[in-house]
């Protein structure tokens, strides 16, 4: 129906989470309308973003930097950390702008029916900066789901013995939402009436 270039464009665009066909076509004509600065503009960013961006060595957000900003800023609270299983969780509570603390991101939840296993997730690069870098807090801040429950047991049974208070989001945040479509007020105060898992 399409010529090949539109076909294979369509086919790429549906690589993203969330486009379908009617969107990945409205997307693909939608570039053709581009003019030609545009079109460098957006090959030069998706060039650039997949050259620059990696995880920080330290609390595995993303950043172009050696060290992400949050991690190397004094003026962040570092006595409170807050554990979230994906990075763009970090970016989430940023723009709320009232979490001045620091962040670690596992990789996922622990998921028995997915075979994702805690061994899976780096709850050992957890424990290892929880112990080193001395935080009183730990924020458990994952989205609330059969998943996100055994993964905050799990870590509040591993740091059993440190001398350090682990807490979680308050409720208010609906059960099996994803975490990136909350809207900011329920997350804000999810964050500020965090509850101690006991």
């Amino acid at each position: 129906m399409y010529p090949e270039s539109i076909k294979k464009l369509i086919e790429s665009l549906k690589f993203f989470p969330g486009i379908g066909e009617k969107s990945a076509e409205r997307m693909a004509f939608a570039y053709l309308e581009f003019d030609k600065e545009q079109v460098e503009y957006l090959i030069d960013s998706m060039q650039e973003t997949r050259a620059k961006i990696h995880p920080c060595p330290n609390c595995l957000s993303l950043t172009d930097q050696d060290v992400c900003d949050i991690c190397s800023s004094p003026a962040r609270d570092h006595n409170v950390l807050c554990v979230v299983e994906d990075p763009k969780i970090v970016f989430l509570f940023e723009k709320l702008g009232t979490y001045k603390g620091m962040y670690h991101v596992i990789k996922g939840l622990i998921s028995p029916l997915e075979d994702i296993n805690p061994e899976d997730i780096g709850l050992e690069k957890l424990l290892d900066r929880i112990k080193k870098e001395k935080f009183t807090e730990i924020i458990l801040a994952f989205k609330p789901s059969v998943e996100g429950e055994i993964t905050a047991l799990y870590i509040k049974q591993i740091l059993d013995g440190l001398d350090v208070e682990v807490s979680r989001l308050a409720s208010g945040v609906p059960m099996g939402a994803d975490m990136e479509y909350i809207d900011s007020l329920t997350l804000e105060r999810a964050l500020e009436d965090r509850k101690k898992i006991s």
